[in-house]
This record gives C-alpha cells, sequence and structure tokens, in this order.
C-alpha cells in the first residue's frame, strides 16, 4: 500500500468521532420523540396527563432531523439503496470508476443541502416562529438540511477516499 494511504488512514477517528457523534444526536432526538408521543397519545386518555400544544410540532421537528441525519451514517456505512445489480457483468476498473463518480455527485449534492439549506433556514424560517411556541424561530425546522448536508459530505469524502485507495491496493483472491 503507497505511503499516502497510510498517512491518510490517521484521520479515521476524526471520521469515527463525527460518526457517534451523529449517532448519539439521533438517539437524542428519537428518545425526544418517543417520550413526547408518548405524552400526547397518553393524555388523549387520561385527563391528568398533560397533552402541551407544541408536542407535535416538536416531533416534527425531531423526525425531521433523525431522518436525514441517519440519511447521512447510511452513505458511511454503505447501507443507502444504491445499484448494484450489474457490478457483477461489469469491468472491475470501471465499477471502481463509477463508484467515484458516484462519490462526487454525492458531495455535490451535499454541498447543495449544505447552501440551499442555509440560505432556507435563514430566510423562511428566520422569518417565522412556530405556531404553538411564538418565541421560538422556524429556523430549527429548516436546519436539519445544512446540517445533514455537513455529515453527508463529511462521510461521503470518507467513501471516495475508500474508493480511489481501491484503485491502488490490490484485491486478495480467494
Amino acid at each position: 500500500m503507497p505511503s499516502i494511504f497510510i498517512k491518510l488512514d490517521k484521520v479515521k477517528p476524526f471520521f469515527n468521532l463525527i460518526h457517534k457523534v451523529v449517532l448519539f444526536l439521533c438517539k437524542v432526538l428519537l428518545i425526544i420523540i418517543i417520550t413526547i408521543m408518548t405524552m400526547i397519545v397518553t393524555g388523549r386518555y387520561i385527563r391528568f396527563v398533560p397533552a402541551p400544544a407544541w408536542s407535535e410540532e416538536i416531533v416534527l421537528s425531531c423526525m425531521a432531523y433523525v431522518a436525514v441525519l441517519s440519511a447521512a451514517i447510511a452513505i458511511r456505512k454503505g447501507i443507502h439503496i444504491r445499484m448494484t445489480a450489474l457490478d457483477i457483468y461489469l469491468n472491475k476498473i470501471f465499477v471502481k470508476s463509477l463508484n467515484v463518480l458516484s462519490d462526487i455527485g454525492v458531495i455535490i449534492f451535499g454541498i447543495i443541502m449544505i447552501t440551499i439549506g442555509w440560505k432556507f433556514a435563514q430566510t423562511l424560517g428566520g422569518r417565522s416562529t412556530y405556531v404553538t411556541m411564538p418565541s421560538i424561530s422556524r429556523f430549527w425546522m429548516y436546519f436539519p438540511i445544512p446540517l445533514a448536508g455537513i455529515a453527508t459530505v463529511i462521510f461521503q469524502l470518507e467513501v471516495l477516499y475508500e474508493h480511489i485507495k481501491l484503485f491502488f491496493i490490490e484485491e486478495k483472491k480467494s
């Protein structure tokens, strides 16, 4: 393996840390969703359990964060939806090249998520508030898109690096 890859592999702990942070955030948000939804459902049937008006908007916002951040995690793990059925019939170099091209496309999409999502969060979100919580800006409802764009770019850069590394590493024959 070329020495450049040995040096670049030392960055792996950074990606692991970002992965742990994003995964932890998803877990916390899922706990918040479950807790508030339990309160909502219980409040419908038991009078003394409060069902605050703000609960549904908070749940929807948390779900937006979990959905897009978990998609970024799926990119890192390689478990997102992708077409690989024809890979066994194609030339290995061609498949590796398509993987790199795909990685570049996803990075571009992540950058678009960051730029357009940030504009939406500032303009649409910054100009309005939650209906049931007038003191809180809707910025937080739109912020998951640029946040997930950042995570997508970071994780996809790691995947791109691994795909480029495959061009220089010989495959083991079993």
